[in-house]
Order: C-alpha cells, then structure tokens, then sequence
C-alpha cells in the first residue's frame, strides 16, 4: 500500500490525520490476519523516524524519503511524488521486495505507484510492471464543486486523477455516488469496483444500558462528530434545534471535534456556530465537547440517542458506519457514500443537504424511543454484515486476485517522465 501522507501510525486529529489513516491502517492489519503480507510506504515527515516500524504481524510501516523530513500540509506534497515514486522504483528492483500489487491511497500515492513501476526511461534495471489499485477516498472534482476558491488542492490534481483513472489497473471506489464520478472523470465502468470503508465491530458496540431506558421524557440527546469545518454543516443542525422550540422530550446537541476543549474560544468555527446559536436562542441546548479522541468514540457515541451528519457533501462518511454499529439512527444529508451506508426509515433518515427544517422533522420522529430503537438496531445488523473489516478485507483482496491473474496489467503502459513538476504521460496532459 502507498498512503502518502496518511500514515497508520499518525496520531488522529492532528492536521490530515484521519479517515483514511484509519481506514489503511485497519485494512492492512485485516489482511495480514487473512494471510497476506502488507506493507505500507509512506512519507518520512520526521528524521527521528525508522525506516521500518512493525505495525502488527504481516504489517509494516515504511518511511520514504521524499522532501524535507518534517511535517507539510498534503496539498504541497505533490512535488515530491516523482521522488517518493523513484525511492519505490528502486526498492521494487529487488524481487525479493517487489509486490503482487500496489494500493494506491490518495491520488497522489497513485501518481507515485504509476511512476515506480511503469517508467522505462530510468538507468539500471528494468521494472516488470506491477498492477495498481487506487482507491482516491477523496475526488479533487467533487472538492472544487463545492468548495469553489476555498478549495486548496494543487490546480493539476482534477486532470491528475483523470490520469489515474486511464492508467491504474483498477479503480476501487468506496461508494456507488464516487463511481457516477469516476465515469465523468472517463473512468471505464469494467475497471471499477466498489468496496465500501469498514467499522471494527468489536471496539463500536451498542450500550448494554441506554437502551434500556424507559424515561421516554429524557431529552434527546443528538451527536455531531467530526472535524468542525463550515462544510460539515453543524449549523443546520443547530438551526434545526430552533425550529423545535420547547419540544417534549427537549433536544440538546453534543458537537465533538475541532480544538482541545481549553483552545474552543478561539477557533473560528465555533465562535460561528456559538453566535449562531446565541442568535436563535438555543444556546442553553449546544454544548461543544472540544477534541476527542479516537479511543474516546465509542463511549461518546454509545451516550447519545441519535447522531446527526448534515454535511454538504461527503465522499463516504465514517460516522454513520461508526454510529450504526453502537446501534445509533442517523439523520443523514443524502450525499456520497451515506446514500449507501444509510437506508432511510431502516437504518437512519436521510434529509436534503442544508435543509433545517428536514432536520427538525427527522428528530421529531426520532423522539419516538421505539422508532430510534428500531432504526438502531437494524443499523448494526446492517453494519455487521456489510461493514466489518473481515468483509471490507475480502472484498479487497478479491479486486487484488483481478488485478493480478488479469491480462490487463500487462497491456502496453504509458511511459512516465522523470521531471519535478507534476507528473503527466508523455505527450502531455489528458
């Protein structure tokens, strides 16, 4: 596996560190349980760092040196892949090093798999070709729709990933919304699989005790998580609150993430949505929870009655899988991948993006503890089924066998050029 700037060993919650660090870390560890052996290169962002760390049996974790080694934002990254790329050229020059398959993680580790391996311009030995999977977790197309000039990405990533998408073996996407992209993007539909991300249904349970409770007066009490950026869009919810009134059972909300508890005050998000709230006289019913760790989650989560994911847009969404495998309903935005992982009146309530009123109404169905119940505990029989890492590693290795038994990872491949700027095939851009 190739994941950039991702690393499993990263601590969650710094500044790029989530999702995806989470999900390559859990898919590695899954497959080496399964048999294989795994390794994922990422970049050294410290000099103190080992080459190799053991992440777990079958899994280690290999720093690259590619650029300073010190700490940068992703998006200034992409200058330094010719170089990540030409140290796994040389590493993969050994047989005994070589892989069956590269997992590209991230579209940037993709332009790094592409140049390491089907490259002929380079002095020594050739190469063979190794097939490549990418998976991109993100797509620089769907960013700049919805972010526009707040979108910071390098201006070559949306024709990069077309790239990708011509070039790479296979494409596995993590939600069917991500494949309508895809073939936008001239993706073929026959080099795209979709395998969704994965819950670990052993550390997210549901409560042996909430559920239980029969005070159907209680408040309800709604769950935001996530990183408390603008496009995540906690202020419908809070708008939501509002439209309530003094609903019986009252509703509060809970919103984890952003800075530590003691930095609250002086991150510009909450300062909005506290002023936000102020405004419409919910105040007394939003409380900020500050940061929380990835360990602290399930506790959190198994607390709360409801959670609610109201972004914009969302590639795929982890807390809907994470929420319903405590056995939580979500009131979801009907976008990316909650259009699969949430199905509305079984599992959650899907809403129209920025749509307070849609919100109020699900919470008000919500406020029934047997519908919230029944909703619940669906979603966790959903989740053990579909979601669990076993059946994510399965799924994974099986578009691995394709890629390598498959003819097309021997037909004929674009040569790369070694430059510095980004990389683009010979003859130019597509």
């Amino acid at each position: 596996m190739i994941s950039e700037h991702a690393s499993p060993l990263a601590t969650l919650g710094e500044a790029d560190a989530g999702g995806q660090n989470v999900h390559v870390a859990a898919l590695a560890q899954r497959l080496a349980a399964d048999g294989h052996t795994v390794d994922v290169y990422t970049r050294r962002d410290d000099p103190a760092l080992p080459e190799r760390v053991p992440l777990t049996d079958g899994v280690d974790v290999v720093h690259v040196a590619a650029g300073p080694p010190e700490r940068l934002p992703k998006d200034e990254l992409l200058r330094w892949m010719p170089e990540f790329g030409d140290d796994l050229a040389a590493r993969f020059s050994d047989p005994d090093v070589r892989p069956d398959v590269l997992h590209a993680h991230f579209w940037m580790s993709g332009l790094a798999a592409l140049r390491a391996t089907r490259r002929s311009d380079r002095p020594g030995p050739t190469v063979p070709v190794v097939p490549v999977v990418q998976t991109f977790h993100a797509l620089g197309s769907v960013k700049r729709r919805y972010q526009g000039v707040a979108d910071t990405s390098p201006t070559a990533r949306i024709p990069l990933e077309r790239t990708l998408c011509a070039d790479v073996d296979l494409v596995v996407a993590t939600c069917h919304d991500e494949v309508r992209e895809l073939r936008r993007m001239g993706a073929a539909e026959d080099r795209v699989r979709v395998v969704p991300c994965g819950v670990d249904l052993g550390v997210f349970t549901p409560s042996t005790t909430r559920a239980g409770t029969a005070d159907d007066a209680a408040p309800l009490r709604v769950l935001s998580l996530g990183r408390l950026v603008e496009r995540k869009d906690v202020a419908t919810v809070v708008e939501a609150l509002a439209r309530l009134g003094e609903h019986d059972p009252p509703v509060e909300l809970l919103v984890a993430g952003g800075p530590p508890l003691d930095e609250l005050e002086r991150d510009p998000e909450v300062r909005r949505l506290r002023a936000l709230a102020d405004r419409l006289g919910v105040a007394d019913r939003v409380r900020f929870l500050g940061a929380v760790s990835h360990d602290e989650v399930p506790a959190l989560l198994r607390g709360a009655d409801v959670v609610a994911c109201t972004p914009w847009y969302e590639p795929f969404g982890i807390v809907p899988l994470e929420a319903a495998a405590c056995g939580l309903p979500v009131v979801a935005s009907a976008v990316g991948g909650m259009l699969d992982t949430v199905v509305h009146d079984r599992t959650g309530l899907l809403v129209p993006p920025r749509d307070p009123a849609a919100v109020a109404d699900a919470l008000v169905r919500l406020s029934d503890r047997r519908f919230r119940l029944r909703l619940g505990a669906a979603a966790r029989v959903r989740a053990e089924r579909q979601y669990g890492w076993a059946a994510v590693a399965r799924q994974t290795a099986e578009a691995y066998a394709e890629v390598v038994s498959s003819s097309s990872a021997r037909r004929p491949l674009p040569q790369w050029r070694a430059t510095d700027a980004p990389l683009v095939p010979a003859g130019g851009t597509r």
